[in-house]
């Protein structure tokens, strides 16, 4: 019984939260600090079922874009938070 209900409570949470984010790789193409985000050429993001573009994100720390030029390569993770696309983790490149 103990199995069924933790069973059952698993099929009821949104697949969002059971996907675990993932490094991805990318390059800075822009920045826009006033509103927070950054524009990324980045490979597949598997968690969100995303093939590699160019594209948009919005960041959930923007005190980060201060570190960062366009140019740089960069390692990310990102995630739906508030039904939008967001940088959760960014790091420089290795």
């Amino acid at each position: 019984m103990r199995k069924l209900f933790i069973a059952a409570l698993f099929a009821l949470l949104p697949a969002s939260v059971l996907a675990a984010t993932v490094p991805v790789q990318g390059d800075i193409k822009k920045i826009n600090e006033a509103q927070g985000k950054i524009t990324l050429k980045h490979g597949a993001i598997t968690n969100l079922g995303m093939d590699a573009m160019t594209m948009v994100f919005t960041m959930a720390d923007p005190t980060l874009l201060k570190s960062f030029a366009i140019g740089d390569q960069v390692v990310f993770e990102a995630d739906r938070v508030n039904g939008k696309i967001t940088v959760v983790k960014i790091e420089a490149a290795q």
